[in-house]
């Protein structure tokens, strides 16, 4: 059955913090200048950081369980 994943692409990434405050289950965190992913299992994948990230730099992707 196919799942989902939430994906940060790092070399894209300018670290502006909109994915992390637009984010409603808390599970990126700006720490160290950096985007981190913190609480994955918590993700809700409702798009709204892929949606406002302006370097689309996070994204959801589709994944295959084998």
């Amino acid at each position: 059955m196919p799942g989902k994943k939430l994906v940060l692409n790092e070399k894209w990434c300018k670290s502006c913090g909109i994915c992390v405050e637009f984010c409603p289950k808390d599970v990126l965190k700006l720490e160290n200048s950096k985007v981190q992913i913190q609480k994955e299992k918590d993700c809700i994948f409702c798009g709204l950081c892929e949606l406002r990230c302006p370097d689309y730099a996070i994204y959801i992707a589709q994944t295959s369980e084998d």
